[in-house]
């Protein structure tokens, strides 16, 4: 006996379409009613890092300066991070710097040292002399945001600090400052202007009187960043800050925007500058006779001048030049070719290297995603997923009243 299989298809269509009327009916309690909100972030852990100080021959026991979370230590290689600061004026953190002399002097300056849309100011320097147990606020409150700290080798009471300033008003405490006293007492060595401070300073490691200091012309308000200006150059003083005079061998002659120093352990009278200018005159300069003359090398540029412009050399080679981007580059002759460091598995935006002086194929380098180590030259990388940091840049409001949610 044969049976038609239609009635049995019809009655199914039948039933499937009645099940999915009711549920469409009853879909605003019965099903929507159980969905909840789950927290799923962030989905990189850490960052932003803007600085690492690491300990002179310790390298398992290092510092990092976090742009929007404080201090963070490790003594065993970032196997645990204890936070340092969370119980002072600020959580932008620009630069950490210790004592040549003595580690467990350490110096720190608030604010994050970038002219982003997102940056946090600071409220200053702090000093801490025993190794980041306490810490002491030792004055230039009004500074914004601090690029640099430098102490001199041959007396640990004699510390520079560079200021870039408040990023969203003139004035405050904005120029190159020094101390003669530990930090108690400051000077203004380097003034400009009420819109220029100074992002970064280097000394002549074989004469620390001689400095180089670049100054940073920059404004930022809500509809834009004027980014440069005439303000914006490099200066050299021969006895220790009390004259200076703007250098100009070889240098553009051109308004320029942020200026990145950096001087070659290996090489002290070597100085380079990256350097955010037009078209024509933007790019790596480099000095063999500490700033005296300069040559271009090449026309590279940063992605974004007032959010990296950072350089470093490498401790035992003057040529190899490292350079922070969103896609960081290493030379190995002296800023003429750059080649992209390895971002296999590996967060963008960079802001801090430290490569290690006794194995220089050991970096580790900080960024929007933290801390990454590699020992191969930066070929490979590890994450250091335990910094437990996010950075939060917006917040939404409604219209609820008589308060706001």
């Amino acid at each position: 006996m044969k049976f038609s299989k239609l009635p049995l298809a019809l009655a199914c269509a039948g039933l499937v379409a009645a099940s999915l009327a009711y549920a469409k009916e009853q879909a605003p309690t019965s099903v929507y009613s159980g969905l909840k909100l789950r927290n799923l972030g962030a989905a990189h852990t850490s960052g932003r890092i803007s600085d690492l100080a690491i300990v002179p021959g310790k390298p398992h026991h290092y510092y990092v300066g976090v742009a929007s979370g404080g201090v963070w230590k490790t003594e065993n290689a970032g196997t645990t991070f204890t936070p340092i600061f969370d119980n002072y004026g600020s959580y932008a953190v620009g630069v950490i710097e210790l004592d040549p002399n003595n580690p467990q002097v350490l110096w720190v300056g608030t604010g994050e040292n970038n002219s982003q849309r997102s940056v946090a100011a600071g409220d200053g320097v702090y000093k801490s002399t025993d190794g980041g147990k306490t810490f002491t606020h030792m004055g230039l409150k009004n500074s914004g945001h601090i690029s640099q700290i430098l102490i001199d080798p041959r007396d640990s009471n004699v510390v520079y600090v560079a200021a870039q300033g408040p990023l969203w008003s003139d004035g405050g405490d904005r120029g190159l400052y020094k101390s003669s006293d530990g930090g108690k007492n400051w000077t203004r060595i380097l003034e400009i202007d009420k819109y220029t401070g100074i992002n970064e300073v280097v000394f002549n490691a074989d004469n620390p009187d001689e400095l180089i200091a670049s100054s940073y012309q920059r404004r930022r308000h809500v509809w834009t960043l004027i980014n440069g200006g005439p303000g914006s150059a490099i200066h050299k003083t021969t006895d220790a800050g009390k004259t200076w005079r703007k250098l100009s061998g070889g240098l553009p002659a051109s308004e320029l925007g942020r200026i990145g120093l950096a001087a070659a352990p290996s090489a002290p009278q070597t100085v380079y500058a990256i350097i955010e200018g037009n078209d024509k005159d933007k790019g790596i300069y480099r000095s063999d006779n500490f700033g005296e003359s300069w040559h271009k090398r090449s026309g590279y540029m940063t992605t974004s001048p007032q959010y990296y412009n950072e350089i470093m050399v490498g401790p035992k080679d003057p040529d190899r030049l490292f350079v922070m981007d969103t896609f960081s580059k290493v030379s190995l002759d002296g800023g003429k070719t750059l080649t992209p460091l390895s971002f296999k598995a590996r967060h963008v935006d960079d802001h801090a290297l430290w490569v290690n002086p006794e194995h220089p194929n050991h970096i580790r380098i900080g960024g929007d995603g933290g801390i990454y180590e590699s020992f191969d030259n930066g070929q490979h990388w590890n994450h250091l997923r335990n910094l437990p940091l996010t950075q939060f840049y917006r917040i939404a409001a409604d219209n609820d009243l008589p308060f706001y949610n």
